[in-house]
């Protein structure tokens, strides 16, 4: 019988890169596992438990055979007329075929024909043997190993000195436990067996040696002074985090990215206490935290309030029994980080963002596009319009203020060492030069919002300087050809069009979307590439994507699109009174109708203007559909000019009754050509008011 155990594989390395050491373990567990499957080794029923350390790769494999099953095969050889001569005998392309699947001729009587498409095929059947562990493990070794997700390899030589392998580090152990059997594979120079090392410092044995393959975790954690498991470090570390900051009334500040990077860079977290000079805190909290994170992985910590404070948490790999000589020397390397952010902030001072202005023409923007400074220029055209629209004169002046001091924090000390704070510093710097707080915040949000879920700016000026800049690099991208295409994207153009609609919906401004693009490419010379409708095109692409992602159901977002609003703030509230229309039990009636009208309007040979002759109409039926549309058109256009769209829609449902006995009782195509263009201007009419708030043909069942 076939024996039925857990399976342990442990790659031993040097330290790996921590960044990608999540998804290293996550990979190599998925893929082994995977290619076991495929295998006949392990079932869907298998669970899999993958490890990562800083220097290890490990999965834990349940319910794995020592042989997979044999199994029923089918190879299709060649068809009849090919493999068989007229008198039955094999030919030499059959025979030749065999003895490529190891078979001969004396099998030829046995072969099955089956219907092959058109044809008849000749097809060998017969049992395979199933796979051993060890055969099986060692090619999915060899697969996980290919598939995981390393950037860049580097290569090193095996312990014989001659030969060489490739690998993201340099590896020196390999474990690979059937239970408590060694599998007798091998990978990367190195032979299975059943010991690992622990923690450098902290290990109480060295080696350790397995028991088997569901000791592992535990063994590595009481022996070896190792957390194997990637969430089980990373829990354990969020849990010291937030007991050592809640012993000081204080919270750790949220940040997944650091946390993966530090449960990477770490075997065992022991999270201390730490803290540097009250005086420091007199530099932007930003710079401070930012200083902390990215260059000494160092967890600060917020008050109640959310402000900065002058504690901070390190994450120590050693467990000593006094760790006064670790928080010393974390407090000294912190120290001349934080005083060159101070130096940074204080020589910033000492020039005004104005007067970096003329800094911005000798940088340069782009090679097609010019400089920074002409770039400026172009974005402060665009604001003052914007501003103008949003709220007259004074938001335009403020707009176009701030849009000329938006970049100068560019050429500043502190962003040029922390590119992350362009925007931030500029707003502070924007506050000591005495300029107005609007000013300031625009300054510091023109870049918003920055990623998915970020903040929008917090008032008008933001909005009209972070409108301008998106749309000055959308215009300015587009109109030299750099069109994002497939997963390329390098400047980000499809996150600066999702700013863009998040802030023309979600703060319900009211801007054209037609105006924006055409003031846009407006501010770049008349030999810049006029590429409105391919923005245009775009912008709509990743509104669909937009609205879609915000719940909206495919056809509700197609009938509103297709309505073309000129107000993109308007969507929501179309959206919601699309879905109040399909509540109605006229909905799909009307909408089946409408899109009958829109199919007979596209025939017609000549463009059907909205007018109709009351002197014409011969049927009731075609005068009780004018009667209803002159009663019931008012009411809907009155209710789309307020905005009300949900009662615009409702209002048509009226017309369900007298457009079902249109269809029943009038030919449109009528053979006087008099009467046949009045029924069409009718219908034109028809369509003209179901349509207003979104097309209502996207509505209709297929």
């Amino acid at each position: 019988m076939t024996n039925t155990r857990n399976l342990l594989v442990e790659l031993f390395v040097e330290e790996l890169p921590p960044k990608s050491l999540k998804k290293l373990g996550e990979a190599f567990a998925t893929e082994l596992a995977k290619s076991l499957r495929a295998q006949g080794l392990a079932g869907e029923h298998s669970a899999i438990t993958p490890f990562a350390s800083p220097r290890r790769l490990a999965a834990h494999v349940s319910a794995v055979l020592a042989r997979a099953p044999d199994r029923q095969v089918s190879i299709k050889l060649m068809p009849v007329a090919v493999g068989l001569a007229a008198d039955g005998t094999p030919t030499p392309a059959l025979l030749k075929k065999l003895a490529a699947v190891g078979a001969d001729a004396s099998v030829v009587p046995g072969l099955k024909r089956q219907l092959d498409g058109k044809a008849e095929a000749l097809f060998l059947e017969g049992t395979a043997e199933g796979v051993t562990l060890a055969d099986g493990l060692q090619k999915a070794l060899v697969d996980a190993l290919a598939a995981l997700p390393i950037p860049k390899v580097m290569q090193y030589q095996l312990a014989d000195g001659w030969s060489s392998v490739n690998f993201v580090r340099p590896a020196h152990g390999l474990v690979a436990l059937h239970g408590a059997d060694v599998v007798p594979v091998s990978v990367l120079g190195l032979a299975a067996g059943r010991q690992t090392r622990g923690h450098r410092f902290e290990a109480q044995m060295d080696p350790v040696v397995l028991l088997d393959a569901d000791h592992y975790a535990r063994q590595l954690e009481e022996q070896g002074g190792v957390i194997p498991g990637f969430a089980a470090r990373h829990g354990e570390l969020l849990r010291q985090l937030n007991l050592a900051a809640a012993k000081e009334g204080l919270a750790p500040i949220e940040d997944e990215a650091l946390l993966d990077e530090v449960t990477a860079l770490v075997e065992r977290p022991n999270v201390l206490l730490c803290q540097f000079e009250p005086e420091f805190l007199a530099v932007p909290q930003e710079c401070l935290i930012l200083t902390m994170k990215a260059n000494q992985k160092y967890f600060p910590l917020l008050d109640a309030a959310g402000k900065l404070t002058n504690k901070f948490l390190v994450v120590s790999n050693i467990r000593p029994a006094d760790a006064s000589r670790v928080i010393g020397g974390n407090e000294r390397v912190v120290r001349p980080r934080l005083a060159d952010a101070k130096f940074f902030f204080d020589q910033d001072r000492k020039k005004t963002l104005a007067s970096r202005i003329d800094g911005l023409a000798k940088v340069v923007y782009h090679a097609k596009l010019g400089t920074m400074g002409e770039r400026v220029e172009r974005v402060r055209r665009i604001a003052a319009q914007i501003g103008q629209a949003l709220g007259g004169a004074a938001i335009a002046q403020q707009a176009e203020q701030a849009a000329q001091l938006a970049k100068a924090d560019l050429l500043t000390d502190m962003v040029g060492e922390f590119p992350e704070l362009q925007g931030i510093m500029g707003g502070y710097y924007a506050r000591h030069d005495g300029l107005a707080e609007d000013i300031a915040f625009a300054i510091e949000d023109h870049y918003k919002p920055r990623f998915a879920g970020d903040a929008l700016p917090r008032n008008s000026t933001g909005l009209a300087v972070a409108l301008a800049d998106k749309l000055e690099t959308l215009a300015g991208l587009f109109g030299i050809g750099q069109v994002p295409s497939g997963d390329k994207d390098p400047f980000a153009l499809r996150r600066h069009a999702l700013g863009l609609i998040r802030m023309l919906i979600e703060r319900e401004l009211p801007l054209e979307l037609a105006h924006l693009v055409s003031i846009a490419f407006a501010a770049f010379p008349a030999t810049h590439g006029q590429a409105q409708a391919e923005l245009s095109y775009f912008l709509r692409e990743r509104l669909v994507g937009y609205l879609r992602e915000a719940g909206h159901a495919v056809q509700d977002v197609e009938a509103v699109i297709e309505a073309r609003p000129p107000r993109w703030a308007e969507f929501p509230k179309r959206l919601a009174a699309v879905r109040a229309f399909k509540a109605l039990p006229e909905s799909q009636p009307l909408a089946a109708a409408n899109k009958r009208v829109g199919n007979i309007l596209k025939k017609s040979e000549e463009k059907v203007a909205p007018l109709t002759d009351a002197a014409l109409f011969v049927e009731p039926a075609e005068r009780a559909l004018a009667d209803a549309l002159e009663a019931v058109a008012p009411r809907s256009e009155q209710a789309f000019a307020a905005g009300d769209y949900t009662g615009s829609l409702q209002a048509l449902a009226a017309l369900k009754t007298p457009v079902d006995a249109f269809f029943d009782a009038v030919m449109v195509n009528a053979e006087d050509a008099k009467l046949r263009a009045n029924r069409l201007g009718l219908l034109a009419k028809l369509h003209e008011a179901m349509n207003r708030v979104a097309d209502l043909s996207k509505l209709a069942a297929s």
